[in-house]
């Protein structure tokens, strides 16, 4: 026998029923306190810096994926003939 019921609340109305904390305060500091970090990291950021950063370290990676890739492409064009 299988017995099923709908129950329409809203989510604070379960959160109250399951005796689950409110927590609310909580993510809104945590969600403050990322905005904020997020703020001074994009401030701090330098783009040059970045692509240089990115330039020097993945060169070789790039010229990789992008070897791999037409290998890739290689045999799917190898298989349809």
């Amino acid at each position: 026998m299988k017995i099923s019921f709908d129950i329409d609340c809203t989510p604070e109305e379960a959160r109250r029923f399951l005796g689950l904390p409110d927590v609310t305060p909580v993510n809104e500091a945590f969600v403050e306190e990322l905005t904020k970090r997020a703020g001074e990291m994009a401030q701090e950021m330098d783009a040059g810096k970045l692509m240089e950063q990115w330039m020097s370290a993945g060169v070789q990676g790039v010229g990789d994926m992008q070897k791999a890739f037409m290998e890739q492409f290689a045999r799917a064009q190898g298989g349809k003939d």
